[in-house]
């Protein structure tokens, strides 16, 4: 079964995201626990938490269908030590919100090596961070987003990912979010059902679809290849419907989160009842 849904807003409290998905027609969705673009927030309230255990079985998602996302700010591959403890110290934080919210995943960019140390050795710090943040909590999964490629991120290439996951100690809390549009303009093609055969098989063969968590369904502004991140509404820009009806008629796509950041939230209902819609029955 798919599960579906969008990136919906936490403004006044955590425990109004739930019913901001349910009004949308939501059966998943992603929110920020704290404001994304701060270091440090306040700490979540007892009556939050409640509520928003609450909400959820109001809104009838379970709490493997919600993904968290972490703050834009942290960078677990930086190569500068205090900020990569600062960085390590947020997604600390950030894991533990979701083990108080009763939630099962944390998704969050690997990170960026600057230009002042290798792929390899950035690679390796985000792995390393992970291990230190999981050491440090329980019950929660990190999911590594793809990127598309821009500036000195990493995560774009499969073997990126596949390279994080093999120095993760603990792979039973480790995963992979998927996002349509970084895959597309990182220059992996998921235009023609061919396409979307071949790369998918690429996953499978370079990382393994066992760690697949979670999935970002966006249509991309920017060209194949041109490792710009830029969202676009589902039936607009360069990709095309046809990824989004292999993606909701193969089991690898299963019970899992897939996330609309799609950039005209007004028609989220739309695009949601778009993607049902696509499922052959």
């Amino acid at each position: 079964m798919k599960y579906i849904g969008a990136h919906v807003s936490a403004a006044g409290g955590v425990e109004n995201a739930p019913l901001r998905a349910k009004e949308i027609g939501a059966r998943a969705f992603a929110l920020f626990t704290k404001n994304q673009r701060q270091w440090v927030a306040k700490p979540l309230t007892d009556e939050s938490i409640a509520a928003f255990k609450a909400n959820l079985q109001l809104a009838d998602i379970r709490p493997e269908h919600v993904l968290p996302h972490d703050s834009y700010l942290i960078n677990l591959g930086h190569p500068e030590a205090e900020a990569l403890a600062k960085s390590r110290a947020a997604f600390l934080d950030e894991m533990q919100r979701c083990e108080q919210l009763g939630l099962k995943l944390l998704n969050f960019h690997p990170g960026s090596h600057l230009k002042q140390i290798s792929e390899a050795d950035c690679l390796s710090r985000i792995a390393e961070s992970i291990n230190l943040t999981l050491a440090q909590s329980s019950g929660v999964t990190a999911v590594i987003e793809n990127t598309s490629g821009q500036g000195s991120n990493l995560g774009f290439r499969f073997e990126h990912l596949a390279a994080i996951i093999e120095q993760v100690e603990d792979k039973s809390r480790v995963g992979v979010c998927l996002d349509t549009c970084h895959t597309f303009t990182a220059g992996y093609d998921l235009r023609t059902p061919a396409d979307c055969e071949s790369t998918f098989g690429e996953f499978d063969d370079i990382v393994g679809f066992q760690y697949l968590s979670a999935m970002h369904i966006n249509g991309s502004k920017a060209k194949f290849a041109s490792r710009v991140d830029r969202h676009h509404s589902l039936t607009q820009g360069e990709l095309g419907l046809d990824v989004f009806r292999h993606i909701m008629n193969s089991d690898q796509f299963n019970d899992i989160p897939m996330v609309l950041e799609t950039i005209d939230e007004t028609i989220w209902p739309e695009e949601i009842r778009l993607l049902y819609s696509l499922a052959e029955a």
